[in-house]
């Protein structure tokens, strides 16, 4: 096969995006098109990703204190109609089931869209004094969202995430915990996803539906767009009104908690390979990569080349390092190429000129460069360093990437063109309902959350002209989404 050919496979990235993202993910086989519209089928190397996705955000989320549950797919649709802004959030995406078990059932269920109401009703259950909050849990679960317009882990009529829910007896605790999480998300994304994040508050407009705050983590993609990578949200009391989720505190009196929920899915995924990849297919971080190091023998005939390579398969598995021997019977070409575009951080080719001269020869993927080095006496620590430096280095370039594509504006005109070429823009708001969803209807460009830094730098609206009195307005990034 010839060295080209995987390439020749894949849209260019530059000139098709979108068509890019879908031939990455097919050819990668991350995930694959299930047989009912708008699933995906998460194929093994893709869900090896979400494995150490998942491994890595969960032992986070325990230090937190929350401990990890498991509730029921099926809600009785009355819960879901408790509490009113929920009902209509949802409505449009609700999947419903009116007959089982041979006969149409007394009353509809759905189909978990996200799990505020029935984790409601047993917390309501659960919880009777001061002395059982915070109540914090945590599950990994499949939620189903009936969309019109999916793409493979972007956006799928189902998918997997993990939601977390905690009670507080005080609307102080329950904002701490809210940007405690969003906090653990930033770190997570960053230091292991080596994506950096927008962070801030989400519009009342595209706030959670019943919550009194929504706060976001939004990554930039190659294309300039954003990516909404995870949530957390201040529920304060309004579910647990809807519930009557009430603790007896330390005054004798009955009061309701204060709640918050917050969550982060497959769409990690999708942030993944639009962040880091290149025209050569996936580049992993590290921390996530199925197998950190592909070792390719050259040669593998030729005396004492397989003995070296299984035996450093086997040193660098026991420090811990996800390694693949890879000798199947394919070119070495052909290897190099699908490892490349699986985006395997490193590969080690060695031979028998690498064993006579003690040397390693080496890929890196994230630079696409080749080097030679000799052999450490300890291996393991000389390819753990070379991996932290892959990592921190795709941190750094994403980094590069998204501060140069953020455009500072002061009008419409300016604010339109500055997105349409592929930025974010950072402009003053004048907070407006109807003028966030005049923008959006005009030109699909969306408000994406306000940054802690709510400094003015203009008395004017860029989007609608208004005069900001002072005190007024707000700071927030603006960008087409996906």
């Amino acid at each position: 096969m010839a060295e080209n050919e995987f390439v020749q496979e894949i849209a260019d990235i530059k000139s098709d995006f979108p068509q890019w993202y879908t031939d990455v993910v097919l050819k990668t086989e991350m995930a694959d098109y299930g047989p009912v519209k708008g699933t995906m089928v998460m194929r093994p190397y893709g869900y090896a990703v979400w494995e150490n996705i998942q491994s890595e955000m969960d032992r986070r989320i325990k230090a937190t204190g929350a401990k990890n549950t498991y509730f029921p797919i099926f809600i009785p649709y009355s819960f879901l109609a408790k509490e009113a802004d929920h009902v209509e959030g949802f409505a449009p995406e609700v999947a419903v089931v009116t007959y089982a078990g041979g006969e149409e059932l007394s009353e509809k269920l759905v189909v978990r869209p996200t799990s505020e109401t029935i984790i409601c009703n047993m917390f309501a259950k659960w919880v009777q004094s001061y002395r059982d909050l915070p109540m914090m849990i945590n599950q990994w679960c499949n939620v189903v969202r009936w969309e019109k317009t999916t793409r493979p882990f972007l956006r799928t009529s189902e998918f997997l995430w993990q939601e977390g829910h905690t009670l507080h007896a005080t609307p102080e605790e329950a904002e701490e915990e809210t940007l405690r999480m969003l906090e653990v998300y930033r770190e997570f994304s960053e230091n292991v996803l080596a994506i950096p994040m927008f962070v801030g508050r989400k519009s009342e407009k595209e706030k959670f539906a019943g919550a009194d705050a929504t706060y976001s983590i939004e990554a930039m993609m190659q294309d300039g767009k954003s990516l909404q990578a995870g949530t957390s949200h201040n529920l304060g009391q309004n579910f647990s009104k809807a519930f009557n989720i009430k603790f007896l505190d330390k005054d004798g009196t009955h009061k309701f908690c204060y709640q918050t929920s917050w969550g982060t899915s497959t769409r990690l995924m999708g942030a993944l390979i639009m962040v880091h990849g290149d025209q050569r297919g996936l580049v992993l971080p590290p921390k996530v990569a199925p197998y950190q190091v592909v070792i390719v023998p050259i040669a593998a005939k030729k005396a004492g080349v397989m003995e070296w390579v299984t035996k450093a398969k086997q040193t660098l598995e026991a420090a811990g390092i996800r390694v693949y021997l890879d000798d199947r019977d394919q070119t070495p070409g052909w290897k190099f190429n699908e490892w490349e575009m699986k985006g395997v951080p490193l590969r080690i080719e060695f031979g028998p000129k690498d064993l006579e001269n003690n040397n390693l020869t080496m890929f890196r993927r994230d630079k696409n460069e080749k080097f030679t080095a000799p052999i450490s006496s300890d291996l393991p620590a000389q390819i753990s360093s070379i991996l932290t430096e892959i990592q921190q280095y795709m941190l750094e370039k994403a980094r590069a990437f998204r501060d140069s594509h953020i455009r500072v504006c002061y009008n419409h005109e300016d604010l339109v063109n500055a997105v349409n070429e592929g930025n974010f823009v950072k402009a003053m708001w004048c907070g407006d309902r109807e003028c966030e969803e005049k923008l959006k209807s005009d030109t699909a460009i969306t408000t994406r959350n306000m940054p802690a830094d709510q400094t003015p730098f203009s008395d004017t609206c860029a989007c609608c002209g208004k005069k900001l009195d002072k005190g007024e307005g707000k700071v927030i990034y603006f960008a087409k989404a996906y």
